[in-house]
């Protein structure tokens, strides 16, 4: 699979891809770091994640597999400091803790997702950070 560089990284050639072909449907809107790396798009396995670049190390997305359409999320965060913009450090049900894409209504949740996997924007989530409030995009679970 060939790789690309960005501004913010390094995607995919076929996330790339995909990046730009949502982003051309929602007029340009380039969104938040999280929409920019990747956090929250489909994906079956962890290669079809982005890899990103966070200060001067290389991150692989992990391709979290119990969601419908899997989910790109950062694995092993401990705050939200360990996250991109426009995402926070939640504690999933495998043990892990992930940065999740955070919104305030759904639309934000499906700019790398097609309409057969949207994800929800839930308030039925753990953020590492216990006095944090809000949403993260929540696709369904794949069982």
């Amino acid at each position: 699979m060939r790789r690309v560089a960005t501004n913010y990284g390094v995607l995919s050639s076929t996330a790339l891809a995909a990046s730009l072909c949502v982003l051309a449907a929602c007029g340009g809107d380039e969104g938040n770091e999280a929409d920019r790396v990747g956090v929250a798009s489909e994906c079956t396995s962890d290669q079809a994640c982005p890899e990103v670049t966070r200060g001067d190390a290389r991150v692989q997305l992990s391709c979290i597999r119990d969601f419908k359409g899997g989910y790109c999320g950062i694995e092993g965060c401990q705050a939200d400091d360990d996250c991109p913009d426009g995402s926070a450090c939640v504690a999933h049900d495998d043990g892990s803790t992930y940065c999740f894409r955070i919104c305030a209504e759904k639309l934000e949740c499906n700019r790398h997702r097609t309409p057969e996997n949207e994800a929800n924007c839930s308030s039925s989530i753990d953020f590492t950070d216990a006095t944090r409030d809000g949403k993260a995009c929540v696709p369904p679970s794949s069982g």
